[in-house]
């Protein structure tokens, strides 16, 4: 006889969530994770955004000291990991991905509306009217 077990989910399978702005009632600020690879990296040099993928960001569950590759350009079918889309020569993108290590293990909400300041973690801008009018 087959056992059925709860929670089997899958941790690295990106689950969508809706955004949450603090972990404690205390704390009213948002806090943002800080990307490692920050200072080594041109996402700086990207200035456009993506196409929006969803209004919402995707909780995944990242690994301390693992290099990772947000996808940027919004055509990824892996969302919000990078797939290699991009290098398809005929699709004519220029957006790269942006390359990104967390400081420690645990679940991060990933940016999918390609808008955020803090690429690629989620800073609340899929809230605005216009990226909440893009996508319905």
């Amino acid at each position: 006889m087959l056992k059925l077990l709860k929670n089997t989910r899958n941790p690295y399978q990106p689950v969508q969530r809706v955004y949450c702005s603090s972990t404690s009632k205390k704390d009213t600020q948002k806090t943002i994770p800080k990307n490692v690879l920050e200072t080594y990296q041109t996402a700086h040099l990207q200035p456009e955004n993506g196409a929006i993928y969803d209004k919402k960001p995707f909780k995944i569950h990242l690994d301390q000291n693992k290099l990772y590759s947000w996808c940027l350009c919004g055509k990824s079918k892996s969302q919000p990991i990078c797939d290699g889309t991009h290098k398809n020569e005929f699709l004519k993108i220029k957006l790269r991905p942006i390359r990104f290590k967390v400081e420690k293990t645990g679940d991060y909400w990933l940016c999918n509306c390609k808008h955020t300041k803090h690429r690629p973690f989620c800073d609340g801008t899929h809230k605005e009217q216009h990226i909440q009018d893009a996508v319905k």
